[in-house]
């Protein structure tokens, strides 16, 4: 099964909760108890956001984390590989940290890079303030009619 960790999920909302005041310093005890996050968790997701670029560190007295970057700017792509590093669906594709013991003889070698772009350049679509946007966000056309007809009843 794919699936993105926790951690991952949870920088989503500490990125969300950033954007929503952009250029305004936060600390990551603001943070944690602005989103109900614990605070530990907290301070890891802001430290790897901030190593890959996605939002700025600042120390000192006044110090905190800023976030520069509009919520259009940043994909769900960048929030995965700054928490998960390389999306890699196998461990054959290109950028994948594990290594697989039998990749020189299998017939599916390279066939999984074609999968693994696919699911990358979608991930590349979604940006943070799709996320963020609760009211439009991956309404399908179906859920629409349905929520149209339920008001005229």
């Amino acid at each position: 099964m794919f699936r993105l960790t926790r951690l991952t999920d949870y920088a989503v909302v500490v990125l969300g909760q950033m954007s929503m005041q952009n250029e305004r310093i936060v600390t990551a005890p603001q943070l944690a108890e602005e989103t109900g996050l614990p605070l530990p968790t907290v301070a890891k997701i802001l430290g790897l956001l901030s190593r890959q670029g996605l939002i700025t560190s600042l120390r000192g007295a006044g110090g905190g984390y800023l976030s520069h970057q509009d919520a259009k700017e940043i994909t769900v792509a960048d929030i995965i590989q700054s928490i998960e590093g390389p999306i890699a669906l196998t461990a054959c594709v290109e950028g994948a940290v594990d290594n697989c013991s039998v990749e020189n003889m299998c017939p599916m070698r390279g066939n999984w890079n074609r999968v693994n772009q696919v699911v990358a350049d979608a991930l590349k679509t979604v940006t943070l303030a799709d996320m963020i946007d609760f009211e439009n966000s991956f309404i399908l056309e179906k859920s629409k009619s349905d929520v149209s007809s339920a008001k005229l009843n």
